[in-house]
């Protein structure tokens, strides 16, 4: 079956019709048309059987039999054109000819036998026309030549043209129709793409704020359970000391609380800002976080708390970016929380190094003495793994493991950044 421009522009909602028809409205036109085809048939055989010398009954139902093709218009257009240009010395089916070439011009057969018809068309009413009015004695030679012209090009080459708007219409609206899917299938796509990145996203900020908590609480809460294991042991003792620990409790305590409003505190102020940005957005900002000059402040911590620490520095100090500062940071922070964990009384040396382009830090610990009692701590097996993502995230180099002497060394190197 060959399509046609009416038959493309009508599908899309299903087919319904019957036969070769997508459309009952297709097939009801057809219908329409070509009932009306061969009344215009019937009436114009009386005048051909006239003429042909035959029964006038013969002639109309030579009408009847020709006018119905046109019901074939869809299914085999180059067949209705071939009937029209058949009956045009007959003069009638002037209704089957132009249909049928319109058809044929919206369809999709090939533009060569669409040009080859329309000549064969256009010849065979030019000649029809021209045999009829030629041995009129009234109608000179040249007017019976520009007349039969006129009639040749107003009944083949409009519809013709009318059929191939349509065909390219038809065609700049599938090419339209393709696009527009394709489009909606990347805009399907780029939905999902974005709908993952949030996802990550928002796993990132949970590892992140998980980090955060386990750095802040962690430590703190590590310190003071030191303090009050200590506080227990000389509160009989020695009264002084035992109030001394007791006040650095306090502090310890305060100091974590006061960490963690600060952050709750950012958490909710960023909270609005981060539900109109970009999923990425979400990852959080490093700004308010601890920096390296606060090293110092942290290992007299640990010593307060009885453990032995040694800080190394070498190399000139210089502001690092916010990531770099913080990372540092939380790494000697959780490694220190790591040997009051698991190394109760053993000797610790904090290192860091400012090098060219790169800053190294490493906490080593050595054996446990054996005197100082494990203050019993829980352990969630993050500290080692927070380190390894914070390090690894910013395109340093973390390695963590124990010594020949029978201690535990954590050691990372991040690149500067430099502001």
């Amino acid at each position: 079956m060959t399509s046609t421009g009416e038959e493309q522009g009508e599908a899309g909602a299903g087919r319904d019709g019957p036969l070769w028809w997508d459309r009952r409205r297709s097939a009801q036109l057809d219908v329409g048309l070509g009932a009306v085809s061969a009344v215009e048939c019937a009436v114009l055989g009386v005048p051909f059987a006239h003429e042909a010398g035959i029964p006038v009954f013969a002639g109309v139902l030579f009408g009847l039999l020709i006018g119905p093709v046109l019901v074939l218009r869809r299914r085999w257009p180059i067949l209705v054109v071939l009937v029209g240009i058949a009956v045009s010395p007959a003069a009638m089916g002037f209704l089957l000819g132009v249909v049928g070439l319109y058809t044929l011009a919206a369809s999709e057969v090939p533009r060569r036998i669409t040009v080859t018809l329309t000549s064969m068309s256009l010849a065979a009413t030019f000649v029809a026309m021209y045999m009829r009015i030629w041995n009129d004695p009234d109608v000179t030679r040249t007017f019976a030549i520009t007349l039969s012209v006129f009639v040749a090009v107003a009944l083949t080459v409009p519809p013709v043209l009318f059929g191939l708007y349509t065909a390219a219409r038809r065609r700049l609206m599938e090419s339209l129709q393709e696009r527009a899917d394709s489009l909606e299938r990347e805009l399907s796509l780029l939905a999902d793409r974005a709908e993952e990145r949030a996802e990550w996203a928002r796993t990132e900020e949970r590892t992140r704020i998980a980090r955060e908590m386990h750095d802040v609480v962690a430590h703190r809460v590590s310190l003071m359970v030191v303090h009050a294991a200590a506080l227990q042991a000389i509160a009989a003792k020695d009264p002084v000391k035992a109030a001394k620990n007791a006040a650095l409790v306090g502090d310890m305590g305060r100091q974590a609380l006061t960490e963690l409003r600060e952050m709750l505190g950012v958490l909710r102020a960023e909270a609005p800002r981060r539900a109109l940005a970009a999923p990425v957005a979400l990852i959080g900002s490093f700004d308010d976080g601890p920096t390296l000059g606060e090293l110092e402040v942290l290992v007299g911590q640990s010593r307060a708390a009885g453990m032995a620490v040694e800080l190394d520095v070498r190399g000139e100090y210089s502001v690092y970016v916010a990531e770099v500062e913080q990372t540092a940071y939380r790494v000697v922070q959780e490694a220190l929380t790591n040997c009051h964990k698991h190394a109760a009384g053993a000797r610790v040396v904090v290192r860091l190094a400012h090098r060219e382009g790169e800053v190294a830090m490493q906490v080593e610990n050595g054996p446990c003495d054996g005197k100082a009692a494990e203050p019993g701590l829980p352990s969630g097996g993050n500290g080692l793994v927070g380190m390894r993502e914070r390090v690894l995230g910013l395109g340093g180099v973390f390695v963590s493991g124990p010594t020949d002497e029978g201690g535990f060394k954590v050691s990372a190197v991040l690149p500067s950044g430099r502001p």
